[in-house]
């Protein structure tokens, strides 16, 4: 077993502190990774807070981890000592059923194991997250960085990069289309210059003037308020696509209006109620509503390897381990400018 040290909540609402456990020894097909950075994503807080009702303690969170590889197993061909490596938000799936034969293994009709705060398949052991100094994967579920990235930036695109990338890439979002990005949060920032790396006309909405500035220094091209009718107005029926990352309660009937005929809005934030949705709103242009999550690997080592190309990382305030409990509180009054990431050699300090 692998001594390892971290961070963990103990039940819910409880702090954040230090904690120690082990990991399993390596397999043939496994890594081992010593741990350099972990974004903080605000699911990380729900789960420690057990706001979804399913939260197992203690419970270490993390699934935007970067790490160094350490170890490989004697049937490794994917990664040798030394190399830069990630983990997001999955560490395994049952690899047979129609979704993971398909690469899309976030869809596991087995149910993937999530990277913290699920049960191993095998072992039975808890998972514990990237608040932490090692892990332990399967060469499969870890994914290449190319070293052009500066890897405490580029933590974030493990979550946030995904949930963007996945449904850009899905609904064929291409040069010369006119994309709406609804937020400029966390998701909401990585979205923006994702959008624009594609070649699109980048619209960012926001509630805030003082985003303005900041909406273009990410790559918009032009900024609605969108509290402002009229400017919402000169906008009506003209986007080929509008990613809306808002997870407050708000009025998506008012961004279904500016889709074109035959248009897609995805929701990616997660509005705590149910989104009411026009009918009528819909039926005039065949207008649609999706969603979506992160991806499999495939497309997440794709949406890694399309950010080293056109140098694409997270705007991050680096932080020490031990502030995590300082981060989650800023997180909840939205004081966080775009996302922490925990410098995990504070653990070793």
């Amino acid at each position: 077993m692998i001594n390892t040290r971290g961070y963990a909540a103990a039940a819910a609402r409880t702090p954040l502190a230090p904690f120690a456990f082990q990991r399993r020894d390596p397999g043939p097909q496994d890594v081992v990774l010593d741990l350099l950075y972990c974004g903080i994503c605000h699911s990380d807080i729900h789960y420690a807070h057990n706001d979804w009702g399913i939260s197992r303690y203690p419970l270490v969170p993390g699934h935007e981890i970067v790490g160094r590889v350490t170890q490989v197993g004697s049937g490794v061909t994917k990664f040798s000592r030394g190399d830069l490596a990630a983990i997001g938000c999955l560490i395994d799936s049952c690899r047979s059923c129609r979704s993971c034969r398909a690469g899309d293994e976030h869809f596991c009709e087995q149910r993937p194991t999530p990277t913290y705060g699920g049960v191993e398949r095998g072992t039975g052991n808890a998972t514990y997250g990237g608040y932490s100094d090692n892990y332990v994967l399967d060469q499969h579920f870890a994914l290449k960085i190319s070293p052009k990235l500066d890897p405490a930036a580029t933590a974030p695109l493990l979550c946030a990069g995904i949930t963007t990338y996945s449904p850009l890439r899905h609904w064929g979002v291409s040069a010369g289309q006119k994309v709406g990005v609804v937020g400029l949060g966390g998701l909401g920032h990585i979205g923006i210059k994702l959008a624009r790396a594609m070649g699109a006309h980048v619209v960012a909405f926001t509630t805030s003037p003082g985003k303005f500035e900041d909406a273009q220094r990410l790559g918009a091209h032009e900024v609605v308020l969108s509290k402002d009718s009229k400017q919402m107005q000169r906008h009506f029926g003209s986007f080929d696509f509008i990613l809306d990352t808002v997870s407050a309660q708000h009025d998506v009937n008012a961004y279904v209006a500016l889709l074109g005929r035959d248009r897609t809005l995805v929701q990616i934030g997660m509005p705590a109620q149910p989104i009411a949705v026009s009918a009528m709103a819909l039926a005039y242009g065949r207008k649609r509503i999706a969603s979506s999550m992160i991806g499999g690997l495939r497309e997440t080592q794709e949406m890694l390897d399309f950010c080293a190309e056109h140098q694409i990382v997270s705007d991050i305030e680096l932080i020490a381990i031990q502030q995590v409990n300082e981060a989650y509180e800023r997180v909840l009054r939205n004081d966080e400018k775009y996302r922490f990431v925990i410098d995990l050699a504070s653990l070793r300090a």
